[in-house]
């Protein structure tokens, strides 16, 4: 089944839209009202009636996704259920040899963004770390960590007294009890 899918934001843009859906042969078309941007009701309800073999069909990427993630998620579910996808003005039809090559692209785009965000937190840190900054949270004083274990070690106090009083965390407690020679 060939189904369409239009989002625009004017009247003539929609009715544009849906007369190239209908040229290009979709059998059903999936029209969402006034370019909403958060609510994609008609999306959501075409995603949930396709069929593997189905294409989808948009007159421009843009219609389809909000951001290149998005973009990159509906790709991978295409290329997931076996649903081909097909841009118009974009030129890009998943069903032909060439067109699969967008899947890849699509990947390619998603693994070079993680890189991105990977690369930028690491020169972060390190730069934090030249100025001399320490990630996470900052630690507890130690009489407060001292105190903790000779509360814990006395067995006088239930381990809820214990972190009320030091302010200590259950999980932090026990760590350091591991490693009470320090202490």
């Amino acid at each position: 089944m060939i189904i369409g899918y239009t989002r625009s934001f004017t009247r003539e843009e929609t009715t544009l839209q849906i007369a190239i859906l209908k040229q290009f042969g979709c059998d059903k078309i999936y029209d969402e009202p006034n370019g909403v941007v958060n609510d994609q009701t008609e999306l959501d309800k075409l995603l949930q009636s396709l069929s593997q073999g189905d294409k989808v069909v948009v007159y421009k990427l843009y219609c389809i996704a909000n951001s290149t993630r998005h973009l990159i998620e509906l790709t991978r579910f295409f290329k997931e259920y076996h649903i081909d996808f097909v841009s118009i003005r974009d030129q890009i039809d998943t069903s032909k040899k060439c067109g699969q090559i967008f899947f890849q692209f699509m990947e390619n785009i998603q693994e070079l963004k993680h890189d991105v965000i990977s690369e930028r937190t690491k020169a972060g840190l390190n730069e934090a770390k030249s100025r001399g900054s320490v990630g996470g949270r900052p630690r507890k004083p130690d009489r407060y960590v001292k105190r903790a274990i000779e509360m814990y070690l006395s067995g006088k106090f239930t381990i809820a007294q214990i972190t009320i009083e030091t302010g200590i965390s259950k999980t932090t407690l026990y760590r350091y009890l591991e490693d009470s020679n320090k202490y």
